[in-house]
């Protein structure tokens, strides 16, 4: 049957459009990984899904999204994969960020720009940023003692040192920052340090280096995190409120180094930009170069600059991992103060860690090799697979440990059985019972209005858990729906009814296809392959993503292509072979891949 004998019954109770609001300008800031090996699914799912989810959806609501991150090609992660390959910095971060860009490619990451920090509108805008807090009175330069490898003969940046964290007792904290605890840490803070390039005790000599003034943001800070209410997360801002409580300290913003930004001055030909400085402004750089690339190079301030009243023009969300939370709730609102004219964090939405075993998953630890890295995964699992367990066991509130019988049963219970499978009957009962006909309906029952209600509440409830950063929960409330479609199913029975009551077996099955349709556009920030390869399924065309957020009609009188299932399920012997090939059980490398 022809699109043009399609019809919407007198009957079809569509839904309401929802009252129309101004598009509001929405920047999805993601964490930039280190361009030293492939990612693993730990970074995914504390920092990459959440943004990708939270942007697709955004865009479907009707909002003004940039969604930007890119490879870190800068800081000692780099160059210590470096050394152990014998290759130089450039050549091993530039072949790691085109594997990095294709996983993330193929996981369906939605980036407006993905970008690295290699490029010349990164190294001039990280410049700009130095002098102007330089010129305003926000750097100053001062000695500090650094550790000094005597076998090496160099001064060692901060991932070159190990030794026992002075918080906890971690045993493998590094120069910069405890795994285990979370608390940043200069070398000098560690008990008994080792070099990473010898092994030696290294010496504290002095070195001078530029310092981000941070006391001088203390008040405005305070201030600032006062105003943010309760949006955002209690871990966050009860690790801000920590950092803010202790009294800041100034931070040192450069490094004795030969890779990364150089120093914008005369006389520092042997020192470099640190990573963390030059890293948070690729937010920046890469909404500024996206800019360029569509043509427009001021388009860019939509999302940034603040308007003449000192109001941001839009929301700005930074999707990272709690271990950055001060970087990105403390440091970089204090260097944009600074900068002055630009917007703020409206919310950091840190999640908590992937865990393993109960041990943060690390892409320089043993036991992460027990998991996939990201190809790997993709390899050997649907993307969508990856991507709904990620989500449905995302770290939000608390870390969460990676299992793989939970990653079966989450597939096959849940992603499978609930959702996949009542698809694939509907619309295989429309091909061989109504010729792949979608039925005109009869009188709806007050069954198939609840249905239909219940429809429309998803649709809010899915909204304001995204909106507010819960997607979890978001997915939560979609996959209610599906299981309120299967009960439906069972209660109006419609292949039974067929016999004895046709109407009702039509309308009870168009009921349901609706039903089919709106969890199409619900699950499409989620799921966007199935979500497609649905949209396709009910006799749409183009881009599902293109849809607005509200319940699509499936019109009586179209004619459905046959369907294939969405989703596989995993038995017992296939995932003990995938397993089996990651070698989960034999790791014995501390380098994996």
């Amino acid at each position: 049957m022809s699109r043009k004998s399609e019809v919407v019954s007198e009957n079809s109770p569509v839904d309401q459009q929802p009252s129309i609001r101004e598009p509001e300008h929405i920047l999805v800031a993601v964490a930039w990984p280190y361009a030293s090996g492939p990612r693993h699914l730990g970074h995914v799912a504390g920092s990459v899904m959440p943004a990708d989810i939270f942007a697709r959806y955004h865009r479907m609501a009707g909002n003004h999204v940039l969604m930007v991150s890119g490879s870190d090609m800068h800081g000692t992660p780099i160059t210590v994969a470096a050394d152990k390959l014998g290759m130089s910095a450039r050549e091993l971060a530039e072949h790691n960020h085109l594997g990095i860009a294709a996983s993330f490619e193929r996981l369906g990451l939605s980036y407006d720009l993905y970008t690295t920090t290699l490029t010349p509108t990164h190294y001039q805008v990280t410049q700009e940023f130095f002098t102007r807090l330089l010129e305003r009175g926000f750097l100053f330069q001062d000695t500090q003692p650094a550790m000094y490898d005597p076998e090496a003969q160099r001064f060692l940046p901060d991932r070159y040192v190990e030794g026992t964290c002075p918080h906890c007792g971690f045993p493998d904290a590094r120069g910069d920052q405890c795994d285990n605890c979370g608390r940043t840490l200069d070398p000098t803070d560690l008990i008994d340090p080792r070099s990473k390039l010898s092994g030696a005790a290294p010496e504290t000599r002095e070195t001078t280096h530029f310092f981000l003034d941070l006391p001088k943001f203390q008040d405005r800070l305070q201030t600032w995190v006062n105003e943010t209410g309760d949006r955002w997360r209690p871990a966050v801002r009860g690790f801000v409120q920590g950092w803010l409580n202790e009294g800041l300290r100034a931070r040192a913003i450069t490094r004795d180094l030969d890779w990364g930004v150089p120093i914008p001055l005369p006389g520092f030909d042997d020192k470099r930009i640190y990573v963390w400085f030059d890293a948070v402004i690729g937010y920046l750089s890469a909404s500024m170069e996206w800019a360029e690339r569509q043509g427009d190079p001021d388009d860019w301030e939509r999302w940034w600059t603040l308007t003449d009243d000192g109001s941001a023009p839009g929301r700005s969300y930074y999707f990272v991992g709690k271990d950055n939370t001060p970087f990105h709730a403390i440091i970089w609102p204090a260097m944009l103060m600074g900068y002055g004219g630009l917007a703020l964090p409206f919310d950091v939405p840190a999640n908590e860690f992937l865990t393993l075993d109960g041990q943060k998953l690390s892409s320089s630890r043993t036991y992460t090799a027990r998991l996939p890295f990201l190809p790997e995964a993709i390899d050997l699992f649907d993307a969508d697979a990856i991507r709904f367990f990620l989500t449905i066991n995302a770290p939000e509130s608390r870390d969460t440990d990676f299992s793989w019988d939970e990653f079966q049963r989450r597939n096959n219970d849940e992603l499978v059985a609930t959702y996949g499978n009542a698809v694939h009957r509907l619309l295989s009962f429309t091909q061989s019972r109504f010729g792949g006909i979608v039925p005109t309906p009869g009188p709806l029952s007050e069954a198939d209005k609840a249905m239909l209600d219940r429809v429309r509440a998803t649709f809010e409830t899915v909204s304001a858990q995204i909106d507010a950063v819960h997607l979890r929960d978001g997915m939560l409330a979609t996959m209610t729906l599906a299981s309120a479609l299967n009960r439906y199913l069972d209660e109006t029975a419609p292949w039974k009814q067929l016999k004895t009551d046709p109407e009702r077996a039509a309308t009870a099955l168009w009921v349901a296809l609706q039903v089919v349709g709106a969890l199409r556009v619900l699950t499409a920030p989620y799921l966007p392959f199935s979500a497609q390869q649905l949209h396709l399924y009910l006799g749409d065309e183009g881009d599902v993503h293109t849809l607005p957020w509200s319940r699509r009609e499936v019109p009586a009188g179209r004619t459905l292509p046959p369907p294939q299932p969405l989703f596989r399920k995993l038995d017992d012997d296939e995932l003990t072979g995938l397993v089996a090939r990651l070698g989960a059980e034999t790791v014995e490398t501390g380098e994996p891949h």
